[in-house]
């Protein structure tokens, strides 16, 4: 899964320089402040690729003596960072583009700049799929947060369009206003993508599909007569899991293990995830059960 995440990333790299440099140099010649700033919005997609690797090649390794629980928690300091750029770039678009509107700046509707608009649009919605398959298949918040910056990216070329066409109707200040309406939406993606982070952070469940999926594979197994504490949590790509089974008293302690193994089991082959577990083993008695 990590050579997927990887070949996407590297993918959309390449896409990102090619259409940063023909937004920014299209956008310089028509003078077209909306484009120029979608150009760099691309250029900083170049910037989130970086840290999504970074995040990738650390949340990798091996747990150590250092990072007993691994290091997946440098992916989810990727995806804050991606978050960062994509605020700090959404606010200064918004800010130049404030800025031109006050100087009573105008520009003029040139074609060069819808063109370029439209192979954006199409391209980074298409590299905005293919990110968000390979996020939800590998669970990756780094990976996901980079989708969005794709998406958001397709997003801001609409604006560069629509702010092109109010152009041509005589709205002279189409192309600021477009630059403000493409900041603002790079701003909400990136307060979204930092929320996300932060619940991690703050030690947040798992979605509840997974919850339930997990639930039904324990109810599955006769041999559990009851289970209890039930917790989980997230490291980058991984689930942390850990619960309490009532077993049969009588049975020994091999036997009270191979149950707890094939739940593990279980739990590692139908979870779509990685997945770390500790199960607790408990007699069913009547004053151990919840």
């Amino acid at each position: 899964m990590a050579r997927k995440i990887k070949s996407i990333t590297y993918l959309g790299m390449v896409m990102n320089i090619v259409l940063s440099v023909i937004k920014i140099a299209i956008g310089l010649l028509a003078a077209s402040l909306a484009l120029v700033a979608d150009g760099i919005h691309s250029l900083s997609d170049v910037a989130t690729d970086v840290a999504v690797l970074l995040g990738l090649r650390i949340g990798s390794k091996e747990p150590d003596q250092s990072h007993p629980y691994g290091h997946g928690r440098a992916e989810t300091f990727s995806a804050g960072l991606v978050a960062l750029i994509l605020i700090v770039v959404g606010g200064a678009m918004v800010y130049y583009a404030t800025l031109a509107i006050a100087r009573d700046e105008m520009t003029a509707p040139r074609l060069g700049v819808l063109v370029a608009a439209v192979i954006s649009i199409a391209a980074k919605e298409w590299l905005y799929k293919a990110t968000q398959k390979v996020a939800i298949q590998s669970h990756s918040p780094a990976l996901y947060a980079n989708a969005w910056h794709h998406r958001s990216d397709a997003l801001s070329s609409v604006a560069v369009v629509a702010g092109f066409v109010s152009l041509k109707f005589g709205f002279g200040h189409g192309d600021q206003a477009a630059a403000i309406a493409v900041g603002l939406m790079i701003v909400w993606v990136g307060v979204r993508v930092i929320g996300d982070a932060l619940r991690e952070l703050a030690e947040a469940a798992v979605d509840q599909d997974t919850i339930e999926e997990i639930k039904e594979i324990i109810n599955s197994d006769s041999s559990i007569r009851q289970w209890h504490k039930l917790r989980t949590r997230t490291v980058g790509r991984e689930v942390f899991l850990d619960l309490h089974i009532l077993v049969d008293p009588d049975l020994k302690i091999t036997g009270a293990h191979e149950i707890s193994e094939r739940l593990e089991r279980t739990l590692d082959e139908q979870i779509t995830r990685p997945i770390n577990i500790t199960v607790h083993i408990e007699p069913d008695m009547p004053e151990l059960r919840k």
